[in-house]
């Protein structure tokens, strides 16, 4: 039963029935109000009888029906990784049979603001039964003081772990409030085991944590086509990687990865960047830097050419809440090389090209060792593709879990007050 569970144990992951994710947008910023309805308005095609069907078994607690509010004030001002995932895993189809309703604010900063930190309490006053959600920014205190109806998804601990590479709204609006939800709520949802572990070394150790990892969706409509077929030993190697062009991606240990593998193989291997320009010095290098190609922002169809051309996706942040782009490119069947970190290890499982960060010439010795192999190319298009089965298999039982989760906190709610 779920009310035996608690942050030492996250719930079961068995495997989630509900598509979502593109995480390529958190780093390739872009889109509009319009592009975030249409991803919204694109999940009434998903057929859902089985899924709720299993979300409703047997020993799912009997409650009323929930009402859920979902905190949507972010939603429409860009389309990044945090929006996608609040528009695709928290909306009346992802949910259902769950009724929900969104609360939303216009798409001027000051207005988000005002609508987090007096609108959404003012709305929570007048409607005290709903189950409040927040997978966007963090929430007023003011929910701190109702945390027995609020469910904080958790995308990393970032706020609180990596205050130097955060910028200015980050540091002194949002890791205050994201500091007082941490302490003080009693559910949350995360989007791995890895930041489920991390979180629970921050929150009250009677918290709940239930893991909601998102289906991976082929959102640039990838194909393996000829790649296993493509030549062993190419006479440029391209590397490519996604993600806003800041600290904490670690991109200046990409560039000198490529340098060292240059040397390693004698050939050239350039260095494709997909991501919009952030914060901090890191841009300003890698302009510098020889055979290193910034692209900035691009559509979902330029994109899907630059990674077809590709030949490998390197990964070399310093940490990520999951990194779904490490997913989403496996559709393409290309390898994928990360830090042996927790978070990459539970994304790939035994498909990835995982290296010791800090030391690019030992990264690059891998790197180079695995595609010495004549069949590397058909060996990582396989692993790849049975990667991205295990991962949507493993997101479809999370929905379940937490559809039942969620059905719960009445209940929960209730026997609190007693």
């Amino acid at each position: 039963m779920l009310a035996q569970h608690r942050a030492q144990t996250t719930l079961s992951l068995q495997p989630a029935l509900f598509p979502t994710s593109s995480s390529y947008f958190r780093s390739n910023v872009g889109g509009s109000v319009r592009q975030t309805k249409a991803i919204e308005g694109s999940l009434a095609d998903i057929p859902y009888v089985e899924q709720v069907a299993v979300a409703l078994r047997a020993d799912a607690p009997a409650s009323p029906q929930v009402a859920i509010t979902v905190d949507y004030t972010h939603v429409g001002r860009r389309v990044s990784g945090i929006e996608r995932i609040t528009a695709e895993q928290f909306n009346e189809t992802a949910l259902r049979p769950l009724k929900v309703r969104t609360y939303r604010a216009s798409e001027q900063r000051l207005s988000i603001m005002l609508a987090q930190m007096i609108g959404l309490p003012l709305h929570a006053s007048k409607n005290p039964a709903d189950v409040y959600i927040f997978p966007g920014f963090p929430p007023s205190p003011y929910f701190a003081l109702h945390r027995d109806r609020c469910v904080l998804f958790v995308h990393d601990l970032f706020l609180l772990t990596r205050r130097p590479d955060l910028n200015c709204v980050g540091k002194y609006y949002m890791a205050p409030m994201f500091y007082i939800a941490v302490k003080k709520f009693r559910y949350f949802l995360t989007n791995s085991e890895e930041t489920a572990n991390k979180l629970r070394v921050y929150c009250d150790p009677a918290a709940m944590i239930v893991p909601y990892r998102p289906y991976v969706r082929n959102v640039f409509a990838l194909t393996i086509e000829d790649r296993a077929a493509r030549s062993a030993d190419p006479e440029t190697l391209r590397i490519m990687s996604i993600g806003t062009v800041e600290p904490r991606k670690n991109f200046v240990e990409a560039a000198k990865i490529r340098e060292a593998l240059a040397r390693r193989l004698n050939r050239q291997v350039e260095l494709h960047i997909i991501g919009r320009l952030g914060w901090g010095p890191d841009p300003s290098y890698l302009r510098d830097q020889p055979n290193v190609i910034l692209h900035g922002y691009l559509d979902d169809a330029t994109a899907r050419s630059v990674i077809a051309a590709s030949d490998l996706l390197l990964c070399t942040s310093h940490d990520e809440g999951l990194c779904l782009p490490l997913i989403e490119v496996q559709y393409s069947g290309m390898p994928v090389v990360a830090p042996d970190k927790g978070v990459f290890r539970e994304a790939l499982g035994s498909s990835g090209i995982l290296f010791e960060p800090g030391s690019p010439a030992q990264a690059a010795d891998q790197i180079a060792d695995a595609i010495a192999v004549p069949s590397w190319r058909s060996k990582y298009a396989a692993v790849s593709t049975a990667n991205v089965a295990r991962w949507n298999a493993i997101a479809r039982a999370d929905r379940a879990e937490v559809i039942s989760f969620l059905s719960s906190l009445p209940l929960r709610s209730a026997a609190s007050s007693v």
